[in-house]
């Protein structure tokens, strides 16, 4: 029987794994070890899972590696809670947005311990935006954890800025308003102090803010400064293409597109995945690398099979941040994997994938 206890020592390991940082190495058998363990915590505290587990012949006592361990189709967030038993109750419950199914409908993903997640997005937080600074002001076009606490984007926004920020400006508000005077302002004072910053938003929030930058010129950021772009523009009434976006922030801004960096991440995570652009340039665009603790496959759509290097199909990530959740999670998001890194295609489009509906029919039958 695993126990409060359990989680807490596994928790401890990983936050102090992930303390050295997305430049040390792990090795195949530390992350399988760590998985197995996550995995054995996790079938014995929710039961919904153990029964798609058990329904595969897939158990602690059977499986040896990660790749077997089943995961679990992103969707099923919207219908079932997953809760592990015996770790304790939930510090934070972050929503997805809603965007696909309707905002009625929405994932959740119950955090039993809000420090793995920090320890887990400050490294590659600080390697891929703040690299080669201490710290620098912030400039958030995403709401602040207070506006919106059932956000993990703004958690890690808020978390991020407490341990690397000398300031933080909250541009938008709960409602996704944005403060154009403040906007002006803040750039102001950094082009005068020759002060670089860090801007943070969606894409959508980025293309708002070009818009009244590019009505009025006003004075560039500083050289150094950088941006953090993410999550596309799901659900919006309008969308521009990566490079158009890019090229007007550049024009807007005086940011160089090479200090534009991309992020991914979701809700199901606790680890995000960004563009190396502030190490590797314009190399880098394009391509996602994720923290040595998550581990990313692309997978036949229809068998769920792990696909050669370099074949597209649907992304599948296992998370040990996510220890106190579930680690692997299914996504209907399409890509590549070479050699570690990730190319995005865009979502599976037409009807759900195969692989993807028969694993949730198989999960609510047991969970039923």
């Amino acid at each position: 029987m695993h126990s409060e206890e359990d989680f807490t020592a596994l928790a401890a390991d990983l936050e102090r794994r992930f303390d050295a940082g997305v430049g040390t190495a792990w090795t195949d058998h530390d992350f399988n070890a760590l998985a197995l363990a996550a995995f054995a915590l996790q079938f014995e505290g929710l039961a919904p899972y153990r029964g798609l587990c058990e329904a595969r012949g897939r158990t602690p006592a059977t499986v040896s590696r990660w790749q077997d361990i089943p995961a679990v189709p992103a969707t099923a967030f919207k219908h079932i809670d997953f809760r592990v038993a015996g770790v304790g109750a939930p510090e934070a419950v972050f929503r997805t947005s809603g965007t696909t199914g309707g905002r009625e409908i929405r994932g959740r993903h119950l955090v039993p311990r809000l420090s793995l997640y920090r320890h887990a997005l400050l490294p590659p937080f600080r390697a891929h935006l703040v690299g080669g600074r201490d710290c620098l002001p912030f400039l958030s076009l995403i709401p602040a954890p207070a506006d919106r606490p059932d956000s993990s984007l703004s958690f890690m926004v808020g978390a991020a800025a407490d341990a690397l920020a000398t300031e933080t400006q909250w541009l938008v508000d709960a409602r996704g308003s944005l403060d154009e005077g403040g906007l002006r302002s803040a750039m102001r004072r950094s082009a005068e102090a020759g002060e670089p910053v860090l801007v943070l938003g969606t894409s959508l929030a980025l293309l708002h803010m070009v818009e009244r930058l590019e009505a009025e010129a006003g004075a560039p950021l500083p050289a150094g400064s950088r941006i953090m772009e993410t999550g596309g523009f799901k659900g919006a009434e309008r969308e521009i293409s990566r490079a158009e976006l890019h090229a007007r922030l550049e024009a807007a801004t005086g940011v160089p597109s090479r200090m534009i960096v991309s992020e991914y991440g979701m809700t199901e995570l606790l680890s995000q995945l960004y563009e190396p652009m502030l190490s590797e340039g314009a190399s880098a665009v394009g391509t996602y690398v994720a923290p040595p603790w998550l581990r990313v496959r692309a997978l036949d759509p229809v068998t769920l099979e792990e696909l050669p290097d370099g074949a597209p199909g649907l992304l599948a990530f296992f998370d040990l941040a996510n220890a106190g959740f579930v680690c692997h999670v299914l996504t209907e998001d399409v890509g590549t994997v070479s050699a570690g890194r990730v190319r995005l295609s865009g979502r599976a489009t037409g009807a759900e994938p195969r692989g993807c509906s028969l694993a949730m029919d198989e999960l609510m039958s047991v969970a039923r």
